[in-house]
């Protein structure tokens, strides 16, 4: 698919990504998941290389999609028994197994946020006027092990097999919440 027809599937994804945690955050009532107790909605990223999401809670219900890339960040919207109902980058919603599932958080980087149209810096720090070390594609995935509500610590592994280390802007970022923190 071409660069712009990716843009609108991500961009309509933030849209649909952000009424529920602002709702949530603007009300002070945080929804909590019936069968873990954990906070609804929340991100998680998949543990296996593929992953088969289906149409409903079960092994029963067909195949909707099937992910290919462990480490790619989900947003989980409901549970129902071991099944969580996520959603994708591209705003595609679907249940997956909870063993498939990673409480470890990861990002995908989200340009069409920052008009340069050159890709999200990561930084040797985080700050703006830091060092730059690279530039990174739309769609990089990436390990997120901390965020501070304005900067994500990020981890990006090259084609080479060398690992990148660095701070993101969180608002260049799929994958936490406008102003979240966690480490």
């Amino acid at each position: 698919m071409a660069n712009g027809g990716f843009c609108k599937i991500v961009l309509l994804a933030a849209v649909l990504a952000l009424p529920t945690s602002a709702i949530a955050q603007s009300t002070g009532a945080v929804k909590v998941g019936k069968y873990t107790n954990l906070p609804l909605p929340r991100f998680v990223s998949l543990k296996a290389q593929k992953v088969n999401m289906r149409v409903g809670p079960g092994k029963e219900y067909a195949v909707a999609w099937r992910y290919e890339k462990a480490g790619m960040p989900l947003e989980i919207i409901q549970e129902f028994d071991n099944w969580r109902r996520v959603r994708d980058v591209a705003g595609d919603t679907g249940w997956i197994h909870k063993s498939l599932l990673s409480g470890s958080r990861a990002g995908i980087t989200t340009p069409w946020q920052t008009g340069n149209g050159e890709g999200v810096g990561l930084y040797d720090e985080p700050a703006g006027e830091a060092t730059r070390l690279a530039f990174l594609k739309p769609g990089v995935i990436g390990k997120l092990p901390e965020c501070d509500g304005i900067w994500c610590r990020m981890e990006v592994q090259t084609p080479n097999g060398r690992t990148l280390r660095g701070f993101v802007s969180q608002a260049d970022l799929w994958g936490a919440y406008p102003d979240e923190q966690f480490d």
